[in-house]
Parts: C-alpha cells; structure tokens; sequence
C-alpha cells in the first residue's frame, strides 16, 4: 500500500445541506482517486504553525482530481467552524488519504445493498448512491435514513429524483412531516424488517452514524438474521471538531 500524503487542496465550489452542513469541492491536483465508503483526513495550520486536523467522509465517487466533502458543524470546534462557515472559494486546506478499505461499495459488486444512516452519517452512504448511479449498476440499493428532523436531511433534493433501482424509507426521531403514519422515535427492529432486505436475500449492509445508533441498528439486523460478515459499520463521536 503506497504510503498517503498531504496534498495541497483548493476549494472550487460549495454547497449547504442544512442550517449546520455544507458541501464542500476541493481540487487536489494528483489525487490517486477512491472507493465510495472512504474518507479522508483534512489538516489546517495556522499562521503560528499550529496544525488541526479532522477525519471526513467522502461524499461522492472519484472524479479525476475533485474531492468533496459534507462536513457537519462541532460547536467551539476547532476545524468544522472554519469549512462550514469561514473558507472561501480559493483558500486551501491539507487533505491526505483516501482512507480505508473495509467499509466501502464496489461498482462490480451486483448484491443488494441495504444502507442504514444516522443524521450526517449519511455522507459515506450517499457516495455509493452516487457510484452506483455514475457506473450504472444493476445492483438493487435500499436506504433507510434517520433523521431528527425533516429539514436536518442531506442531499434532499438529490434524493427526491427518481433513481431506478433505489429504495428510500425515512425515519424520524424527533418531528415527523405531516401525513407519515410512522411515529418519531429510535430505529427499530419493524423498520429495517420492512424498509429493508430479508436476510434470505443475503445482502451487504452499511451502517454508519453516531456509535449508539450503530451499534442498535447492527444489533437489529443481527436479530433479524443478517450474517455478521455481512454487516460493514463505521461510527463516530465528539472529536472536538
């Protein structure tokens, strides 16, 4: 495995996703490209030279030399402030990576897919929706998407395009849209039995989000018969942003 380096990588575009989110495009000339499921590592130094750095979520499949990134803001963080509210178009940050090999989505791969997000962990998901899409995958995609809040999703106006083969159930935590039958509260084990494959289907599941909602959805999954080889998750929690 070739040895990962910090490359200059300039902002060229972005977008917001929520009240507390932005999309970010870098350009990071020489980049050796990735798999959906990777991320990367962000590092910005000071004038003093005092460096932080953060670990992201790609957001999208390679595209040549453009890397984006959905960052979700860490209140009194030290790098999420400044790329949710501060970088302009032109500034530059470090980035190094790609960055994993076990949670990530294959484009030759044609096995159903079951994909169960929490809140901003929706990023890495929302890279293999996006691969499949970009390499014309028959393999069959099924999202179940976790919310607090309806205007706390990502990519909403992506999602609500047709895309042929992909399966979207939302669930809410919090507040629930008028006109859905299906009360806020936790994930559980009614929602992935009837959002998602049976386990006869034999399908790969990612599951990513905040540790506590990882470790319940797998845990359901387990329960409803889903082989553990079978069960890919990547978690997080408070780093200071």
């Amino acid at each position: 495995m070739p040895r990962l380096v910090w490359r200059r990588a300039e902002l060229v575009g972005g977008t917001a996703e929520s009240a507390g989110a932005r999309t970010l495009r870098f350009l990071v000339p020489g980049w050796p490209g990735h798999l959906a499921g990777q991320h990367v590592d962000v590092r910005l130094t000071a004038e003093d030279g005092y460096t932080a750095q953060r670990s992201y979520s790609l957001a999208a499949p390679a595209d040549g030399d453009l890397v984006e990134l959905t960052v979700e803001i860490v209140p009194d963080g030290e790098v999420s402030p400044y790329l949710t509210e501060e970088i302009q178009a032109g500034d530059q940050v470090e980035i190094r990576g790609p960055v994993g090999g076990w949670f990530v989505w294959r484009p030759a791969s044609v096995t159903p897919v079951l994909l169960v997000g929490g809140g901003s962990g929706i990023v890495p998901l929302m890279a293999m929706i996006r691969a499949r899409r970009q390499a014309g995958s028959p393999a069959p995609f099924r999202l179940l998407y976790s919310l607090r809040a309806p205007e706390r999703g990502y990519y909403a106006d992506e999602l609500r395009r047709p895309d042929p083969g992909l399966d979207i159930t939302y669930l809410y935590t919090r507040s629930v849209p008028e006109g859905l039958s299906r009360p806020a509260g936790r994930i559980m084990l009614d929602d992935l039995a009837e959002g998602g494959w049976p386990a006869a289907s034999e399908p790969d599941c990612y599951v990513c989000g905040p540790t506590g909602f990882v470790e319940a959805a797998a845990d359901l999954l387990l329960a409803l018969g889903h082989a553990p080889e079978r069960i890919r998750t990547e978690r997080f929690g408070p780093t200071g942003g």
